[in-house]
């Protein structure tokens, strides 16, 4: 869909009904939120379809500092045995390492926050989740540490029917240290795209709609160059989508600048390197070109030119795609998800 097929649709008339899940005080004061012990899994939202959730809004308080780490964020269409998202709850807002930054994109916005651990934040996601039967969210405290408060909304539409469409999905990888580049400089190719950070792995049919990767430098210099390989429907090499750089897939080029557009951008700029260090976020929507497969997708990135650096990577992958899908990787313990100190 175009852009000003979007303001188009706004003049028809709608054939669903409006409806809210949220936190507010059932005894009618001003307590608008929820409270969540350490360890506990709580259930936000079950609604039974057909339906589509259109709008999810997060505010957090709590005092551990990683809690946007720590928390994970669940949902599950139509009775699935397994998730069809499962990421730490910063993380699937955009912004990763654990920290708060105020960025807006067309699917995904934090409405403050200049990069501080677990600062305080609204958080809003707009991407369409279809579902025919049923759509449960959870959240999960994996701390010792309570949340204060946790308020939300979570938006949906009412259907009579929502026919074969494609259902939402959100996964989140890391793989820290990176597997660097051992050789000599003069050696430093990449001709299969092994050793390639991979964001997505997925079978079945739908399409590829984007990706918010982090970034930790653990050394020193420019930690781009690294180049997008998509790989479709198992082809092996070349990848149907073969890219330039790090930078260039994510819209910029002559490093990262510190912009937030609809599509692209740096949604945690590190305002304070010196030489590209620290931490950072950037992502990449497929919104107006998303990347279809009928079997599969692997999508991957290098890691600096030729994989040759042995950065902290993280990632949310976000695509729609038939069910079932291929079960997710078992999510990594909470003292392997941490970020390191800056």
């Amino acid at each position: 869909m175009k852009i000003d097929n979007i303001f188009k649709a706004l003049t028809e008339y709608k054939n669903f009904r409006a409806k809210r899940i949220s936190s507010w005080d059932r005894t009618g004061g001003n307590d608008d939120y929820i409270k969540i012990r350490p360890y506990e899994t709580v259930n936000l939202a079950k609604i039974e379809g057909p339906g589509c959730i259109s709008h999810i809004w997060f505010t957090i308080k709590s005092s551990d500092r990683y809690y946007l780490r720590k928390l994970i964020l669940r949902m599950f269409w139509d009775g699935e045995k397994y998730p069809s998202v499962e990421t730490p709850v910063g993380d699937f807002f955009g912004v990763g390492h654990a920290k708060t930054s105020a960025f807006c994109s067309f699917p995904l916005n934090m409405t403050s926050g200049t990069g501080e651990d677990g600062g305080l934040t609204a958080m809003n996601c707009y991407f369409n989740m279809p579902y025919s039967d049923s759509a449960i969210i959870e959240v999960i405290n994996d701390s010792d540490t309570p949340v204060d408060s946790f308020y939300y909304y979570i938006d949906y539409e009412i259907h009579n029917e929502i026919g074969n469409k494609p259902r939402f999905h959100a996964l989140w990888r890391r793989e820290n240290p990176c597997k660097g580049w051992t050789g000599k400089s003069s050696e430093q190719t990449n001709l299969t795209g092994k050793n390639n950070y991979v964001i997505l792995e997925a079978t079945g049919k739908g399409h590829y709609v984007g990706c918010v990767l982090n970034i930790h430098n653990r050394s020193t210099g420019w930690w781009g160059e690294g180049d997008d390989m998509i790989f479709v429907d198992g082809e092996k090499w070349p990848p149907s989508l073969h890219g330039t750089g790090t930078e260039d897939y994510f819209c910029n080029a002559w490093g990262m600048q510190d912009e937030r557009y609809l599509f692209s951008g740096a949604s945690l700029f590190n305002k304070k390197h010196r030489n590209w260090e620290g931490k950072w976020s950037i992502y990449r929507f497929h919104i107006l070109d998303p990347i279809p497969f009928e079997k599969s997708i692997k999508v991957t990135i290098e890691h600096g030119h030729a994989n040759n650096r042995n950065d902290d990577y993280s990632s949310v992958a976000y695509w729609y795609q038939s069910e079932p899908h291929k079960k997710f990787p078992e999510l990594l313990p909470v003292e392997l998800r941490l970020p390191e100190p800056d």
